[in-house]
This record gives C-alpha cells, sequence and structure tokens, in this order.
C-alpha cells in the first residue's frame, strides 16, 4: 500500500515531466522519490511487508530539507551564491510537500503544554518531553529549536 504523500509526489513527478517547464523541480523530485525508495527498500528488508507510511515519509523530506539548509549556508560562507540560490529553491520544492511549521511562539506553546501534562521538573525528564512533542508534531516542528525551548523551560 503506497502512502497518499508518496503517490503525490509521483503524480506531482509526472506532472512535471510532461510539463518540461521547470527542469530543477524535475530533479529534486527525482531525488526525493529515490530517498523514498532508499528508506523503503531498507524497511523491507527489516521484514515489514507494508511500503512506508506518511510519517515515514515526512521524516524523508525533513531531513532532505535539513540537507539542503545545510548545504545552502556552507556554499553561501563558500562564497558560491548561484549554489546557495538553488539549494533554496530546492528546500521551497520539497517544503510544498510538509505540512506548515510552526513558528517559535506556537512551538514555545507546545513546550509549556508537553510539560505540564507530563509533569516534567528537570533535565532529567528531557527525553520524555522530546518523545512526547516529536510523537505529535513529526513533521511540523524544528525539533532543534524545540530542544532549545524545553532545556529553557526545564532549567
Amino acid at each position: 500500500m503506497t502512502s497518499p504523500l508518496l503517490q503525490r509526489i509521483r503524480d506531482d513527478l509526472k506532472v512535471a515531466m510532461k510539463a518540461r517547464d521547470d527542469k530543477l523541480r524535475v530533479s529534486t523530485l527525482r531525488l526525493v522519490s529515490a530517498a523514498i525508495k532508499d528508506r523503503d527498500i531498507a524497511a523491507r528488508s527489516q521484514d515489514r511487508c507494508t511500503g512506508l507510511t506518511d510519517d515515514e515519509v515526512l521524516a524523508v523530506l525533513t531531513k532532505m530539507v535539513k540537507q539542503r539548509e545545510d548545504a545552502a549556508a556552507t556554499y553561501e560562507e563558500a562564497g558560491r551564491i548561484e549554489l546557495a540560490e538553488q539549494e533554496r529553491r530546492e528546500v521551497t520544492i520539497i517544503s510544498d510537500y510538509l505540512p506548515r511549521q510552526l513558528s517559535e511562539t506556537e512551538i514555545e506553546g507546545a513546550v509549556k503544554e508537553a510539560v505540564a501534562e507530563l509533569g516534567a521538573t528537570g533535565l532529567k525528564d528531557m527525553g520524555k518531553v522530546m518523545g512526547e512533542l516529536k510523537a505529535r508534531y513529526a513533521g511540523q516542528m524544528d525539533f532543534a529549536r524545540a530542544n532549545k525551548a524545553v532545556k529553557a523551560q526545564l532549567a
């Protein structure tokens, strides 16, 4: 069974290939499809009979966005502005398939809510709080920012 998100990516790739107007979109969607297929093969080698879930596809997409943001920053530091811009355009294309990202204030609110619900009192509870946030907000939250907010809340 194919996840709806994966099917949407495949359909958009077909449309982009037929349109022949945006080569970057086609190449980016091909990279996304290849990354998802690699993750699917790895999952099936672990004796899982079904394909990837939407959450697993979101994890792949989130990782790809992070890689491209890091690469863009590196290119920019090296003075390779054209490559940095290409990486950022790829981020835009991949981000179309991710849910809306939470803002700083929304992250802080989610952290306060999770801390209160779990009764977390110190840094020793950080793992529980982060686990809860990952379960609730997969694909919607930058967990590096959330990690800082949790530390600030529990310190």
